[in-house]
């Protein structure tokens, strides 16, 4: 859990549980980075495979698939370290409105490109980069050319984006909105699926398992274990969505983006807020520790054996998704992203 300091100091403080006593905890310190610009401080030859961006559903996903606070729109999550954006869009009448499964969210697509454009376009957000997942939520015939054609005519229009079927590095896109599209066959689109961004070749639903597809020469590996049973499948949950960042033996051969997912529910028995934030109080063993807080552990541990100098420390890294990111206690995403700065040698990855 992290200790309340001053917002000037220049330190992140955590405190955990140590494993030489079982009364004992240990003062975890890290550099605070600025959260709204920290791709900034990354050289421009890091390729996006090799960072570690934390997301999340975009949207409040009322009434029953809540996964979001109200007092964290958009431009908040910017300031706040976010940098994926998973977008669920559905053609009400012509125009592209947000949507999480069958209920609306009240927000225009329109709206969306704006704030990522206001993210950046600014001071803090001009060196670093959003990546838009956009998935169809309802069928449409004309899905995919209305989202070729809002973002021509929105905020940004086609300059503000990256519509290359290939990882990008840093320094491409930099000010730019970085198109994964979870949607179309690239009909009506320059380039076809060459011309729509990073492209799944392959998604099964809800399976267990990590899978793989290809996006031209990289690997991504991903785990999208969204439909649990009930919140007794947490720790398995955790324990599957992080084993995908952490890197296997061949990896170092060809380029691997890992991609997971933090975030599950089920009615009635896993609603998103109780699967990431748990109920009761755990610590006393009156309740169920939530996903969040159990991955903000996990971070912790691999942080603070790196802190030590531990050899052969893994090199955690990849695009992570959750619900209800700022909790606990706003802990976890300064977490996700001090990773980017550990575990990095000269000569690799571009430093």
């Amino acid at each position: 859990m992290p200790v309340e300091i001053p917002d000037d100091c220049l330190w992140r403080i955590y405190l955990c549980k140590a494993k030489v006593a079982r009364k004992h905890c240990e003062l975890v310190v890290m550099p605070r980075r600025s959260l709204a610009s920290f791709l900034s401080a990354i050289p421009d030859s890091v390729p996006l495979s090799s960072v570690l961006l934390p997301g999340n559903m975009a949207f409040y996903g009322w009434p029953f698939s809540q996964c979001q606070s109200i007092s964290t729109p958009l431009g908040v999550q910017f300031q706040s370290g976010i940098r994926l954006l998973d977008i669920r869009l559905t053609d009400v009448d012509g125009r592209l409105v947000a949507y999480h499964g069958a209920y609306p969210q009240k927000t225009l697509f329109q709206d969306i490109l704006i704030s990522v454009h206001d993210y950046l376009t600014s001071p803090e957000g001009s060196r670093d980069t959003i990546v838009m997942s956009i998935k169809q939520e309802a069928p449409s015939n004309v899905f995919s050319q209305l989202v070729h054609d809002e973002i021509a005519v929105g905020a940004g229009g086609r300059d503000m984006w990256f519509f290359e079927s290939r990882i990008p590095t840093l320094g491409e896109v930099r000010g730019k909105a970085v198109l994964f599209s979870r949607f179309g066959n690239g009909e009506g689109w320059e380039g076809g699926l060459n011309g729509m961004g990073i492209h799944p070749t392959y998604w099964p639903d809800s399976v267990k398992s990590a899978f793989e597809w290809m996006c031209n020469d990289t690997v991504v590996r991903t785990n999208d274990w969204y439909h649990i049973p009930s919140f007794l499948s947490i720790p398995e949950k955790v324990a599957l969505s992080t084993s995908v960042l952490e890197p296997e033996s061949m990896d170092k051969k060809i380029p691997v983006l890992p991609i997971t997912f933090f975030s599950a529910s089920s009615f009635p028995l896993a609603a998103p807020q109780t699967v990431s934030q748990g109920f009761g109080w755990p610590s006393w063993g009156l309740g169920v520790e939530g996903v969040n807080s159990r991955v903000g552990k996990w971070a912790l541990h691999h942080l603070r054996e790196s802190a030590k100098g531990k050899e052969n420390e893994p090199r955690i890294r990849g695009w992570t998704f959750m619900d209800y990111f700022e909790e606990p206690q706003n802990a976890l995403v300064p977490l996700l992203i001090e990773f980017n700065f550990r575990a990095r040698k000269a000569g690799e990855e571009g430093w």
